[in-house]
């Protein structure tokens, strides 16, 4: 398999971009203990090289130059989130937001609330396009 582009999160580098974006600053350490306080067992080694490869791709920011070091996001989760659905849209859906919208909707029930927020969302979306 091959290795995604720089600006691409692999399953484990956004796994921990998670913890992150949840608790903020803190220590590759700290963030290996809160994974595996959710489940996630992976060494300090590991989380520790994910924290170095995700600064070196510019989703984490180190601060200060004492050992351990210290991370915090550099890039939002509305920043990271939005490129990755943008993304999703380019290539799975050929650019139709609506052919997303229906996939993931499917075949469930909405309610007239939800409907409604769709709709804005979307007559918001093509009043910002060019």
């Amino acid at each position: 398999m091959n290795r995604p582009p720089a600006e691409a999160l692999t399953e484990r580098e956004l796994e921990v971009m998670h913890v992150f974006w949840a608790k903020g600053q803190q220590s590759a350490q700290d963030a290996r203990d809160e994974l595996e306080n959710r489940g996630r067992h992976l060494t300090y080694t590991t989380v520790a090289t994910l924290c170095k490869i995700l600064w070196e791709k510019g989703f984490l920011e180190r601060i200060g130059e004492a050992r351990p070091f210290q991370f915090m996001p550099a890039k939002s989760f509305q920043e990271v989130s939005r490129h990755l659905v943008s993304e999703l849209v380019h290539r799975v859906f050929q650019g139709s937001r609506e052919q997303l919208l229906l996939n993931v909707i499917g075949n469930k029930k909405l309610s007239k609330q939800k409907l409604k927020l769709l709709e804005e969302l979307l007559r918001d979306e093509e009043g910002t396009e060019s």
